[in-house]
């Protein structure tokens, strides 16, 4: 049996990955304001899939794309 400690540790490690996975797909890159999913363009948004590996992708609407990008 895990002591509370421990439990405490990993719920923390894994709030951290949750946070820090969902904003590193909609972080500004240098000199560049942040803009939300909805501004960016369809192509974009499935280059960005793309990149982080979200599958399906090219059967996504732009709604999807931003659903799919948020979640992953």
């Amino acid at each position: 049996m895990q002591n509370s400690e421990t439990n405490n540790k990993e719920h923390y490690e894994t709030l951290i990955h949750k946070v820090l996975s969902n904003e590193k797909f909609n972080t500004p890159t240098s000199g560049e304001k942040a803009r939300p999913y909805e501004e960016w363009t369809k192509d974009e948004l499935y280059q960005q899939a793309r990149k982080v590996g979200v599958e399906g992708r090219s059967y996504m609407n732009k709604k999807n794309l931003i659903k799919s990008l948020r979640n992953n």
